[in-house]
C-alpha cells in the first residue's frame, strides 16, 4: 500500500467528484426512463430500446474523452499547458464532427434507428418519436462532456459536478412540464422526455463552455484555438487516442448487438432488462468515475518518469478497488429488493428485474476490478491499445455468441440469457491481474 498522502489526495479529488458526475450526468438519462415508466410497458420498453442508440453514441463520446486521458495526463504530469492547449483544440473538433453526422442520421432516418432493435410495430412507432427529438441533444453533450473530462484531467473536477446537476434539475423539470402536461404545457409523452434532454443538454453547453472560455486561466483556451490546426498533435491523438475511442465505440456496438437481441425476446424482457440495467449502469458509472481518478495519477507519474511510483500506485489502486467491489455489489443486492417497484410494469417484469439485479451485482465484483485496471491504470500508462482488444474479443467472440445460442438456440430461461450478456465480467478481471504484472503496459506518449 502506497503511503504518500499526496497519492490519495490526487486519487479522490479526481475520482470522487468524477464518479459523482457521471452518476447525475447518467440520471438525466435515467431520468426519462423512470418518468415514462409510468406510462406503461409498451412506452417504457419504447423509450429504452430509443435510448440504446444513446447510449452508443454516449460511448463513442466518452471514447473521445477517455483517449484524450493518456496525453492530457501525462503532459499535465510535465506542466505543459501549451501542448495541453493544442490537444484541448484537436478533440473538441473531432467530438463536433462525430457528433454532427450522428445526429443528422437520426434525426432523418428514426424509424431504421428503432428497427435495428425491435420488430414491434408498437415499440418502432413511439421510438422513434423520442429518436427524431433526442438526436438534437447529441452534439450538445458531446461538446460539454469532452470539456468537462479534458478539465478533469487537469484535475479540475468541480466543474463537471456543477455542469451535470444543473442539467439534471432541467432534465427533471421539463420531464415533469412536458411528459405529464402541467402547469398548461401539452402532455407530450416520449416526446416530453426528448424535449426536456434537449434543454438541459443545451444549458450544460452554455456552463461548461462559459467555464473553459472564461473562468480556467492555466491553459487559457480560446476560441480560436478551436480552429488552429496542430500536425503533430493531431497525429499523436489519432495514434494514442484511437485505440481508446475504438474500444468505447465497440463496446457500445457489442451493447448495440445484446440490445438487438434482447428487443426479440419480448416486451417483458425488454422491460425488466431495462430497470435492472438502468441501475446497473449507475453502479458502473461510479465505478468508471473513480478510476478516472486512478488514470489521472498512473498518467501524471508516467509523464514525470517515476516508474516506480506508478508500479506502487498500481497495486494500492488496485487493491482498493478489489475492496470498493464487494461494497458496491452489496447495494445492488439491496436494490433488486426495491428499485422494480417503482415502475408501473407487471408483476412478472418486477419479479424478472429483481432477478437481473442480483445477477448484475455478482458480475460487478469482477467489473470493479478490471475497471480500475483498464479504465484507469492501463489507459493512464499508455496501453489503451491492450485494452481495445480485450474488449473486442470478449465482446464480439464470448459475449454476443453466447447470448444469441442461450436465447435462440438453446432457449434458456431468460434469467440465463441475461447472464450471458454480462458472462466476460466474470473473467476479464483475471487477464487485467495478469496484465499488470508484467511491464510492457507502461508507455510514455510525450513528446520533449
Amino acid at each position: 500500500m502506497v503511503k504518500d498522502k499526496e497519492f490519495y489526495r490526487s486519487l479522490f479529488i479526481v475520482a470522487l467528484p468524477a464518479a459523482f458526475q457521471g452518476l447525475i450526468s447518467m440520471g438525466v438519462n435515467m431520468l426519462d426512463n423512470v418518468m415514462v415508466g409510468s406510462l406503461g410497458d409498451v412506452t417504457l420498453a419504447s423509450v429504452s430500446l430509443a435510448n440504446q442508440a444513446t447510449n452508443l453514441f454516449t460511448f463513442i463520446v466518452n471514447g473521445i474523452g477517455g483517449g484524450a486521458a493518456v496525453l492530457i495526463s501525462q503532459y499535465w504530469g510535465k506542466q505543459d499547458y501549451v501542448r495541453i492547449r493544442r490537444i484541448f483544440g484537436v478533440i473538441l473538433r473531432f467530438a463536433a464532427v462525430v457528433s454532427l453526422v450522428v445526429c443528422a442520421l437520426a434525426a432523418l432516418f428514426p424509424e431504421q434507428v428503432m428497427r435495428i432493435f425491435t420488430s414491434d410495430a408498437d415499440m418502432i412507432r413511439e421510438g422513434a418519436k423520442y429518436v427524431r427529438i433526442v438526436c438534437f441533444s447529441y452534439p450538445l453533450f458531446a461538446i460539454s462532456n469532452t470539456m468537462v473530462v479534458m478539465l478533469r484531467w487537469m484535475e479540475i473536477v468541480r466543474i463537471g459536478l456543477i455542469v451535470s446537476s444543473i442539467s439534471l434539475v432541467c432534465n427533471f423539470c421539463f420531464n415533469y412540464l412536458l411528459i405529464f402536461g402541467k402547469f398548461g404545457f401539452p402532455a407530450l409523452g416520449a416526446r416530453g422526455a426528448a424535449i426536456a434532454t434537449v434543454i438541459a443538454r443545451a444549458v450544460e453547453l452554455c456552463v461548461a463552455a462559459y467555464y473553459l472560455f472564461v473562468r480556467e486561466k492555466r491553459v487559457r483556451f480560446r476560441l480560436r484555438d478551436f480552429f488552429t490546426h496542430d500536425r503533430e498533435m493531431s497525429e499523436d491523438f489519432f495514434r494514442h487516442a484511437l485505440p481508446v475511442i475504438a474500444g468505447d465505440s465497440q463496446w457500445g456496438l457489442v451493447g448495440t448487438a445484446k440490445a438487438m437481441l434482447i428487443g426479440r425476446l419480448g416486451v417483458t424482457m425488454v422491460s425488466a432488462n431495462s430497470i435492472a440495467d438502468t441501475f446497473l449502469s449507475l453502479a458502473l458509472i461510479f465505478t468508471n468515475g473513480l478510476s478516472n481518478g486512478a488514470c489521472v495519477v498512473v498518467g501524471k507519474s508516467v509523464g514525470q518518469k517515476d516508474y516506480a511510483r506508478t508500479r506502487q500506485y498500481s497495486n494500492t489502486i488496485q487493491l482498493l478497488f478489489a475492496c470498493l467491489g464487494v461494497l458496491v455489489a452489496g447495494v445492488v443486492v439491496a436494490m433488486s429488493f426495491t428499485v422494480p417497484y417503482i415502475y408501473n410494469v407487471t408483476e412478472e417484469t418486477r419479479s424478472l428485474a429483481s432477478t437481473f439485479l442480483l445477477i448484475g451485482a455478482f458480475t460487478h465484483l469482477g467489473t470493479c476490478y478490471h475497471a480500475a485496471c483498464f479504465t484507469g491504470i492501463n489507459r493512464g500508462a499508455g496501453d489503451g491499445k491492450f485494452v481495445m482488444k480485450v474488449d473486442m474479443i470478449c465482446g464480439w467472440l464470448v459475449v454476443i455468441p453466447l447470448t444469441f445460442l442461450a436465447g435462440f438456440v438453446l432457449k434458456l430461461p431468460l434469467p440465463v440469457v441475461y447472464l450471458c450478456t454480462r458472462i466476460d465480467q466474470c473473467f476479464k478481471w483475471i487477464i487485467a491481474f495478469f496484465r499488470l504484472r508484467g511491464d510492457k503496459w507502461i508507455r510514455n506518449v510525450t513528446r520533449e
